[in-house]
């Protein structure tokens, strides 16, 4: 589940947008801010993004920048989640999640019943997790609740979804974005998922 990066170099090379451009359009939110990432590197710190999603973003700026605002692409691109729902059997009938998932976690009610956002979110992750081989089903269980129990508690705000491992034991936290983790030398950090990029493959696939 590690993302690739791209330095904030490579990618103006590759865009061929400008530093001022690149800054603005995160002062009108078309980027996000948890899509700068600083880390250490030779020359010190500097800032590195996601490369796919923000290959994909710059893409879409530029070819809508045309016809719309910075305003309306903000609008366009970032709008919330709140307002989407979706049918049990409309959202299983796109294959976002295996069946197994859905079984598991998903068995609410009745095929009409709707889901939120939130609650696609929370399978998607969940089956992100299990197809990379990161957790099992019994772990599946914890992380579920994890998310259902804690995710709301950031209202929005950017955070990361950190899987750790003592003897193979795993646990679970959410914790704010780019937070600096430390841990004794028992402890492995199996992977951390950036939401705000589950939120953006999901929106994605929803549109």
């Amino acid at each position: 589940m590690d993302i690739e990066l791209i330095s904030k170099k490579e990618l103006l090379e590759a865009t061929g947008i400008s530093y001022g451009q690149l800054y603005r359009w995160k002062r009108k939110q078309l980027i996000p801010e948890e899509w700068f990432i600083r880390k250490s590197a030779y020359t010190g710190q500097e800032t590195f993004f996601p490369r796919a999603l923000m290959l994909a973003r710059i893409d879409k700026i530029v070819n809508m920048k045309d016809d719309l605002s910075l305003d309306e692409l903000a609008d366009r691109l970032t709008g919330q989640q709140a307002g989407i729902e979706m049918r049990k059997r409309e959202f299983a009938a796109l294959q976002l999640v295996s069946e197994m998932v859905m079984k598991r976690w998903g068995d609410w009610d009745n095929e009409e019943c709707m889901f939120g956002f939130q609650d696609m979110l929370y399978l998607y992750t969940v089956d992100a997790l299990l197809k990379a081989g990161e957790i099992s089903m019994e772990e599946g269980d914890t992380l579920m609740s994890v998310l259902r129990n804690h995710y709301v508690s950031f209202k929005g705000m950017p955070c990361e979804l950190v899987l750790i491992r003592r003897q193979g034991v795993a646990s679970f936290a959410l914790v704010s974005a780019s937070a600096e983790l430390y841990f004794d030398s028992a402890v492995k950090v199996a992977t951390r998922v950036v939401m705000a990029d589950q939120i953006e493959k999901l929106k994605e696939y929803l549109a």
